[in-house]
């Protein structure tokens, strides 16, 4: 039994993904974005109070990339991992947490233009500065996409892998903050990972409770 523990557009949703592309069955809490996530119930799951956590034959399992790790191991004819001994092992483990660098950047700027209500609360200069840095990320991923690999059309030589679903969901995030003008080969691939139909399935109902109420949101 696999049941996700998620909130619309944040971490988790790399996870949902990648269940979506797993072909697994798997059930699904969705939970509002908000201070319930740290009740003792909630807190039983995941100790730090966010998602995603993972209940999956027995075990708890948080922290979304911990969690695609195990994913790709458990169901590995999906060949979504890389496991080691495999030639693209390394890449495979950077990208994974490259993921969680622009996680990070995006997560400063959420706080700053979503979580603080009031103007006053808000810093001018550490949004411009986090902008930039989701922008140098861009930069990373561009580079990556641009060497000169026959077949260069995800982030590994071999072809899609979960660490597209990491880095684009990631990227999915950032894009509030900061544009794809001048990485043209990050707006091809984003594209052509978004449209697949298990993203699609990630996505927030219509009608649900976003995180995100503007499609960007300016430093």
């Amino acid at each position: 039994m696999i049941r996700l523990h998620h909130c619309h557009e944040t971490r988790s949703m790399r996870v949902l993904w990648l269940l979506n592309e797993l072909g697994v069955d798997y059930g699904l809490q969705v939970h509002p974005f908000d201070k319930t996530l740290r009740s003792a119930d909630y807190l039983a799951l995941n100790p730090a109070g966010r998602v995603p956590a993972l209940e999956m034959n027995g075990d708890i399992i948080w922290e979304s990339g911990a969690i695609i790790e195990v994913l790709c191991e458990t169901f590995q004819d999906a060949g979504l991992g890389r496991l080691p001994g495999d030639i693209e092992r390394a890449d495979w483990l950077v990208w994974l947490h490259f993921a969680e660098t622009i996680s990070q950047h995006s997560a400063a700027l959420t706080q700053q233009h979503v979580m603080l209500y009031e103007d006053t609360m808000r810093s001018p200069i550490v949004m411009q500065l986090e902008a930039k840095r989701v922008q140098k990320c861009f930069g990373a991923i561009e580079g990556r996409l641009s060497t000169p690999v026959e077949n260069r059309d995800y982030l590994l030589t071999s072809g899609f892998s979960a660490v597209d679903i990491a880095v684009g969901q990631a990227v999915y995030m950032a894009r509030h903050f900061a544009t794809f003008e001048g990485f043209p080969q990050v707006a091809e691939w984003y594209e052509r990972i978004t449209d697949r139909p298990a993203f699609q399935a990630a996505l927030p109902p219509e009608g649900a409770d976003r995180l995100y109420a503007q499609q960007f949101y300016p430093a």
